[in-house]
């Protein structure tokens, strides 16, 4: 199922959806508003998106009304809230030690990236035409019978049938790292050996018949050569704690009525 885009509606949202007028403090967020905000925040249901832009309208109110009470003025909206996060919310950044705790506890994610030397036939198929996809995979079967029996024929056969450009280069692709071709093709040659795949890979581009020339396996990397983005990555996750702590305690002090309200479903913390 499509995910559709509410867009704002000059009438107010169905029955059912709310069953009060959203009020932060003494301040009323007017059903206009929050249509207003819909565009925003698309979702499967309508519920479901009203629920997100009825948040988002609150917590903006919540900066709002904290940056008034501590006189806090600025050019933009943007400014004013960085001002005050900065003034109501201390964040401290993570230690050495629970850097090299996070670095120790996952070692898996700090490798170099695993590199392959890939060649390929590409038999073209439209995603939508069934005959044809269906021609193209007897004719992948046929090839690979064929390669499997005459290893030395992939260049000659590349050249003749693949509709990729790297047919001039006898199908080759040279060195690829992960994010450089289609997530189909990715999830399937990233976990082949050295040699000739022995089924045909099936893309929205049709079939591949697929040689791994090179595989050069991930590195672990130092922790020096690290320290830095798991200091960046740790502060953040402590940010988007704190400030969903703040915003549901800022929730509370000044009230918010007639909305489930949870700051973490906010964008601001996302």
């Amino acid at each position: 199922m499509e995910v559709g885009t509410y867009t704002p509606h000059p009438n107010p949202p169905p029955q059912g959806v709310r069953e009060q007028e959203v009020r932060v403090g003494d301040q009323v967020l007017t059903e206009e508003a929050i249509a207003e905000e819909l565009q925003y925040h698309p979702a499967a249901q309508l519920d479901e998106a009203w629920q997100a832009a009825a948040t988002s309208l609150v917590v903006k109110t919540l900066l709002e009304q904290r940056a008034a009470q501590l006189g806090i003025e600025a050019a933009s909206e943007e400014e004013r809230t960085a001002l005050l996060l900065e003034r109501d919310m201390q964040v401290p950044d993570p230690t050495e030690a629970q850097c090299l705790h996070y670095f120790q506890s996952n070692r898996q994610r700090f490798q170099t990236p695993v590199l392959l030397a890939v060649s390929h036939i590409l038999l073209p198929a439209a995603p939508d035409d069934t005959l044809q996809r269906d021609q193209q995979r007897q004719l992948a079967a046929q090839l690979l019978r064929q390669l499997q029996a005459d290893a030395d024929s992939f260049v000659a056969l590349a050249q003749q049938y693949s509709a990729c450009p790297s047919s001039g280069q006898g199908g080759s692709l040279g060195q690829l790292s992960k994010g450089q071709t289609v997530a189909e093709f990715e999830r399937q040659v990233w976990l082949l050996p050295v040699g000739l795949c022995t089924q045909p890979v099936e893309t929205r581009f049709g079939f591949h018949l697929v040689r791994v020339d090179q595989r050069v396996e991930g590195e672990p990397l130092e922790y020096e050569h690290v320290a830095t983005r798991i200091r960046q990555y740790l502060h953040e996750q402590v940010t988007r704690r704190a400030l969903s702590q703040y915003l549901q305690v800022l929730g509370v002090e000044i009230g918010v009525e007639g909305i489930a309200f949870n700051a973490a479903g906010s964008p601001l913390v996302q």
